[in-house]
């Protein structure tokens, strides 16, 4: 093992592991830090998922220290801090403590932020984040219920979260190559610069920042910058050429659909699912609190509706109705409230023979694996940019396709099983 990430999420982990795989490296995703204990295989790349993104940032710092510390010991040359390509966080963290954390604690003193992934939309112009077209102040981001993004500057918003000292790689710089970036970095370097925003708006400088930043024990930033890091390992003699995989022999079983996000791009999903004749349940936060849905009833319903085709059941909702219920019911207990409805629901699936699971959105994803028992994954074929097909390794043997809210096309739960043989 030569590469250890450290991701904020469970879905964020899966994406970053599915693009290491696509470029190359035998990845393997655990859920939390690996253990002592834990079968990595021949695994050249392995993504440890944390559940930090939301949490206090001092909780986030000491289990990402954790996480890192684990990875450097199984003998991880070099690490990545991966968070979501829209860099959700708060003015209090947890992106910049945390990357500072881990600076401290491989004594580096210099390290990027790139969240760039312009196949999903997202580029970093002059330290502004663009969600396609639009400004990441200006998207449906602005609105997120825990981390709403209301100012594209990466620079300000990380500068703010930090005591180090935070520069900006811009457009230009990238443009002229390795040497340039290079250059820039060890500029910034002798002005006290420790964390640099670096610009990308395309694949090719995502692969000029990733060659640019070979030697750095550090690089943060979303799974575009991963892109670039495969190609470091084979120039040194250290990755054997390997064909990424296009389809996975999941165990056979029935299949369901269970969606949590409440994003724009989840909830256009669900939409094309149900005209497409998906049998579809939505779930009512202040219902479950008041007892009036519970997860015998929801997997009884999946049971009677999952012949034809995978049933879907989803609390997704417009940002006016989530703001509703956590109004009513605080935001914590309401998102805890589904996330445990979901993971029951999960849990009396796989105990009547479902095998086959799309889980969308972060927490939802973390809640329906910690409840399945999955403690590691193998990576899969890839159904939309950022999401793949993964297999749990080991007891119970599960296909899981964990999607980002952000991610897939409108038509990810209808596709998605066409990968499975």
């Amino acid at each position: 093992m030569i590469l250890g990430v450290v991701a904020d999420d469970l879905t964020g982990a899966t994406d970053v592991a599915l693009m290491l795989s696509r470029h190359g490296m035998k990845t393997v995703q655990t859920i939390g830090a690996p253990s002592r204990e834990g079968d990595l295989g021949d695994a050249e790349a392995v993504v440890a998922a944390l559940k930090s993104r939301t949490i206090p940032a001092a909780e986030a710092i000491a289990l990402s220290i954790a996480a890192a510390s684990a990875l450097r010991s199984a003998g991880a040359e070099q690490l990545m801090f991966k968070y979501c390509s829209t860099f959700d966080s708060t003015d209090q963290g947890n992106i910049g403590p945390v990357a500072e954390a881990l600076l401290d604690l491989i004594g580096s003193d210099l390290t990027i932020a790139c969240p760039a992934f312009p196949a999903n939309g997202r580029s970093v112009y002059q330290g502004h984040l663009f969600v396609g077209d639009t400004l990441l102040s200006d998207s449906p981001m602005k609105d997120h219920p825990l981390t709403p993004m209301r100012d594209a500057n990466l620079v300000r918003v990380l500068q703010r979260q930090v005591e180090a000292k935070v520069g900006l790689i811009p457009f230009a710089t990238v443009e002229r190559g390795v040497a340039a970036v290079r250059a820039a970095l060890e500029k910034a370097r002798s002005e006290g610069e420790r964390m640099m925003i670096v610009d990308a708006i395309s694949d090719e400088h995502l692969r000029v920042i990733g060659a640019a930043c070979a030697d750095m024990p550090l690089i943060t930033g979303g799974s575009g910058i991963a892109m670039g890091l495969p190609d470091n390992f084979r120039a040194a003699g250290k990755l054997a050429a390997r064909r990424p995989v296009t389809t996975l022999a999941a165990p056979p079983g029935k299949s369901a659909i269970l969606a949590g996000s409440c994003s724009s791009a989840t909830r256009r999903q669900i939409e094309v699912a149900i005209a497409a004749g998906t049998p579809a349940l939505q779930l009512d936060a202040l219902a479950i609190a008041a007892g009036a849905v519970t997860a015998d009833e929801v997997g009884a319903w999946v049971i009677a509706n999952a012949a034809a085709r995978p049933a879907l059941v989803y609390s997704s909702a417009d940002p006016s109705v989530v703001g509703d219920v956590q109004a009513r019911l605080g935001a914590e207990r309401a998102g805890a409230l589904v996330e445990t409805l979901f993971a029951d629901v999960g849990r009396l699936l796989l105990a009547n023979g479902f095998t086959r699971f799309v889980v969308a959105g972060g927490e939802t994803s973390g809640a329906v694996v910690g409840a399945l028992g999955v403690t590691a994954l193998e990576i899969g074929p890839e159904i939309d940019p950022g999401v793949p097909w993964t297999l749990g390794i080991g007891t119970p043997r599960v296909a899981l396709a964990l999607k980002s809210g952000n991610f897939g096309a409108p038509d990810f739960f209808l596709k998605a099983w066409a990968k499975l043989s």
